[in-house]
């Protein structure tokens, strides 16, 4: 892409590219707090379970469809190098390559868990259930694709929401832990640790990563994208 266009502005499809993977990321945190609870198997007269099953599948398959949306208008944003390889497969492409990755990491996984769940008829409940495990995976990786790729991190917004996501999901799990306490001491606990830690994290790498300065250049985005190499090609362009 050229200096010219770079100044120009953003296009249509990097709002798209932005406002689409920040919808999917709300919709897989509800999406994963509703099948928290629907494996607790809550219901209530006016909630039926077969009503929060409904909800549970129609909000992971709007979740794919926004994440389906949000992978297009990326490719076909002129700005950044990327193809649908890189969705699909991770760690191949030229601009930021380990935080693409993990974008592309995340949704291979959500595909495995929609796809069986679709199958699920088909397949054992083990197998299905062991897959479906995948989603507590899947949104740790998904959360640090945004952070590390998302140019507008440090916009307030994303950050409310952000955190929103976060607090969504600590509580669905936080509830799970707490349901049926103290059975099974081993992976409740397991799992509160690996939510204390994952928190740590964010709380130690955000502030010297993405919300740091020179991310661009440190995330891996290519020399020829950056601010600067743009204002060096305008001005000598006006020589």
């Amino acid at each position: 892409m050229s200096a010219t266009l770079a100044a120009a502005g953003p296009s249509l499809y990097w709002y798209l590219t932005r406002s689409t993977g920040a919808v999917a990321m709300l919709l897989l945190s509800i999406a994963l707090a509703l099948g928290v609870v629907d494996v607790q198997r809550w219901s209530t007269p006016r909630w039926p379970r077969f009503v929060l099953d409904s909800l549970h599948r129609n909000v992971s398959l709007l979740a794919l469809a926004f994440l389906v949306a949000h992978i297009l208008t990326s490719v076909l944003d002129s700005f950044a190098p990327i193809g649908l390889i890189e969705a699909v497969i991770p760690f191949v492409g030229s601009y930021r390559p380990f935080w693409l990755g993990l974008g592309a990491v995340a949704f291979d996984l959500i595909l495995a868990v929609i796809a069986t769940s679709l199958l699920r008829q088909r397949m054992g409940y083990a197998t299905w259930r062991a897959v479906h495990w995948l989603t507590y995976a899947s949104w740790p990786i998904a959360l640090l694709h945004g952070f590390g790729t998302g140019s507008d991190v440090k916009s307030g917004w994303l950050l409310v929401l952000s955190v929103l996501c976060a607090a969504l999901v600590a509580a669905a799990l936080l509830a799970r832990v707490i349901a049926g306490w103290p059975e099974h001491l081993r992976v409740r606990g397991a799992a509160l640790g690996g939510a204390g830690a994952f928190s740590l994290f964010l709380a130690l790498w955000l502030p010297q990563g993405p919300l740091g300065s020179e991310w661009a250049r440190r995330s891996g985005t290519p020399t020829s994208l950056l601010p600067h190499a743009h204002a060096s090609t305008a001005g000598g362009s006006k020589r």
